[in-house]
């Protein structure tokens, strides 16, 4: 339920290079976050038009920085979005369990420059075999095989949700600023692509009723929106749930400077490259 903001299957692959680089030097030897709970207070009125209301909620480019989180499946995406400085911090891990280890990473895209930071915990002295520096690493997207494996700024909304919500025919106003309707996931080819994580084929007419429920917070900002994805062939029902959050509170999206950043070395290449 996203934009380009990175591929999680990279990240997996990334970190069973990890574990292959691991393997192959001990053989040569001989061997995110934030409160994401909702704002408390008076709840919005009623709208006699729910739609165009949980709409308008949506962030926009006018929008301050704030915090955004997603879960699909076993897929989870934490970071910022800074609407002013046309920024996206995204951050997200993967766990090896033999070896065990976690790779962490986070890119920060500032209009069109990347930077990735990679931190490997849990196993002393990877991050040195692997060759990659603790550091901000600026990247070269020219050099990348697949632009689609790293971030984008597109918008002030990561999760889609405004694409999502736009596919109901209709959205009922719940009260207490939940709003609920059913959202179409075959309404056309981008709708289709944000959600890699669930076969839309294979749920059949069941995709263009998949129930969602938003909620508003009084300040007038969608602070959640959940599909709940029904059971289909081998995939399990699933609930794919984006939370937006700390509105104006999230720091501000710089490029990183000085000693915090370098250009991205070879390794850093060969690690996303694959």
């Amino acid at each position: 339920m996203t934009q380009r903001i990175g591929s999680a299957a990279g990240l997996r692959r990334i970190a069973a290079l990890a574990t292959a680089v691991l393997a192959t030097t001990v053989l040569s030897a001989g061997c995110g976050t934030g409160d994401a709970s909702e704002s408390t207070g008076a709840a919005p009125s009623p709208s006699p038009d729910p739609k165009a209301a949980l709409l308008a909620a949506v962030p926009d480019e006018k929008d301050p920085a704030f915090r955004f989180s997603t879960v699909e499946g076993a897929d989870k995406f934490d970071g910022v979005v800074d609407p002013a400085a046309q920024g996206l911090e995204l951050s997200m891990s993967e766990k090896s369990q033999d070896p065990e280890f976690t790779m962490g990473m986070t890119f920060r895209v500032i209009e069109e420059d990347i930077w990735v930071r990679v931190k490997i915990t849990g196993m002393p002295g990877l991050q040195d075999m692997m060759k990659l520096p603790k550091r901000w690493m600026l990247l070269d997207r020219s050099k990348l095989d697949d632009a689609s494996e790293v971030p984008v700024y597109q918008n002030a909304d990561p999760a889609n949700t405004a694409a999502v919500i736009r596919t109901a025919e209709t959205v009922e106003d719940r009260g207490n600023g939940t709003y609920g309707g059913f959202a179409d996931l075959t309404a056309n080819a981008d709708i289709r692509e944000n959600f890699s994580t669930v076969d839309v084929a294979a749920l059949g007419e069941a995709a263009k009723k998949v129930p969602f429920t938003a909620v508003v917070g009084p300040d007038g900002n969608l602070t959640s929106l959940t599909l709940d994805v029904p059971a289909a062939g081998k995939q399990k029902a699933m609930k794919l749930v984006a939370k937006y959050y700390d509105y104006g509170k999230a720091p501000k999206l710089t490029a990183p400077t000085g000693s915090q950043v370098q250009k991205a070395p070879a390794s850093a290449y060969e690690m996303l490259n694959g």
